[in-house]
């Protein structure tokens, strides 16, 4: 693993910080003329989600966390477990806390590949975030009727959708048709037909 200067932590950057991984958000680097230079960091702990605000000085070093990305096929979800296996051999199937996997929950459809952030430190792998694919498809189970004139004003409804999610769309939209959402966001995106 390497090690970085005082001044190398910046966005995007992965490091051990009290023996846990965090994730760099922002930094900035304060030079004033009573002190020595300080590099003020907000940082994203990677196994609860917490945000804390550090300061790393001159003489200060931090270790790069072994941060890898492993692909994974979503399987089920059953009472707040949520199973995935490896794309190549569905019989190495694991679980995933929760937790981990955050807001994306309301996304994951069966059989969806995605993308885990595993952790390895002192030989051993922990999975600590999944990444959905940005843009999704995903059939409207429940649509209010849009009432005629009412699309005038421009605007929206909210729907839900086959995972249980709420998205708001343009009044257009109807139960059983299928809509591209982005996972980032939770925004409509375009219509993609009918089922």
């Amino acid at each position: 693993m390497a090690t970085l200067d005082y001044d190398e932590i910046k966005p995007r950057k992965y490091i051990i910080f009290d023996g846990l991984p965090f994730e760099i958000l922002e930094n900035h680097v304060a030079r004033t003329q009573a002190r020595k230079p300080q590099n003020q960091v907000k940082m994203r702990n990677l196994l609860n989600g917490r945000v804390v605000s550090h300061s790393f000085h001159a003489a200060d070093t931090a270790v790069e966390a072994d941060i890898s990305k492993r692909e994974a096929l979503f399987l089920f979800a059953n009472k707040g477990e949520f199973w995935f296996c490896d794309p190549k051999d569905r019989a190495k199937r694991f679980e995933i806390d929760e937790n981990v996997i955050g807001d994306n929950a309301k996304y994951l459809k069966d059989n969806t590949l995605v993308d885990t952030k595993i952790f390895d430190y002192e030989d051993e792998e922990q999975v600590i975030g999944v990444t959905l694919p940005v843009k999704m498809t995903f059939m409207v189970k429940e649509a209010p009727p849009a009432i005629k004139g009412n699309t005038a004003s421009g605007g929206g409804k909210l729907v839900t959708l086959e995972t249980g999610a709420k998205v708001t769309t343009p009044f257009f939209i109807e139960e059983g048709e299928l809509i591209v959402v982005n996972t980032d966001t939770g925004e409509y995106v375009e219509r993609a037909g009918k089922k």
